[in-house]
């Protein structure tokens, strides 16, 4: 028998599929017709979507992680009330309206999968990875959470459990990784550099600092 849990919600209304909005339709037009025209290169839009992805929005969890790692109180605020804590820190609008956050432990490893479509909290990670859309992760994260973690990397011990959280169009989730040893002395940016995109949905772990690598 399996270790792991999904924890999905009987009101998983999902707002949106995996066809484009009306407004998506017409960026991907626009940015068509430009390209077309030789005005944009394409390659520079895949540059500027990577930075938001990969670098300048997961910076702004990062920064909600560092502080929780930092500072107990924030941490129990961010466990009791996330919408509120991460409002706290200017991070709020659409697609991260509702959050709730969920802490890794020794004994629980989480991760965040949306079975049906790709609700994502933009305020905090930025733009959803290409996998995390993909129906082979939508489907197996639930069915075999700890083969898809293997594939990205991540060796649990086999004592530690696995919870899946299901995105939804009205709550979106903030995995907290555990706080890597040998970081006592760090300050929160230095702190928040250990904090990977991918560590704050749990298809990773944080970073170990300089040193302890």
């Amino acid at each position: 028998m399996d270790d792991h849990h999904h924890d999905a919600h009987d009101d998983h209304h999902h707002h949106h599929d995996n066809r484009y909005s009306d407004m998506q339709a017409r960026v991907r037009a626009l940015e068509t017709v430009l390209m077309e025209k030789g005005l944009v290169d394409p390659a520079a839009i895949d540059a500027i979507v990577e930075t938001y992805e990969t670098k300048v929005g997961p910076r702004n969890g990062a920064r909600v992680v560092a502080k929780a790692w930092s500072d107990p109180d924030f941490a129990e605020w961010l466990q009791r009330d996330a919408t509120a804590a991460i409002a706290s820190l200017g991070f709020t609008g659409r697609q991260g309206e509702h959050m709730r956050a969920v802490f890794n432990t020794a004994e629980t490893h989480n991760l965040v999968v949306c079975t049906l479509c790709s609700c994502y909290p933009w305020s905090v990670l930025g733009l959803p990875p290409v996998w995390y859309k993909a129906p082979a992760y939508r489907s197996r994260a639930v069915i075999d959470p700890r083969g898809v973690l293997a594939e990205f990397g991540v060796t649990l011990a086999p004592e530690q459990k696995i919870r899946v959280w299901d995105s939804t169009a009205e709550l979106r989730y903030l995995v907290v990784p555990q706080r890597p040893s040998g970081t006592d002395g760090m300050g929160e940016a230095e702190l928040a550099d250990l904090v990977t995109r991918d560590s704050m949905i749990g298809t990773g772990l944080a970073l170990a600092p300089e040193g302890a690598r």
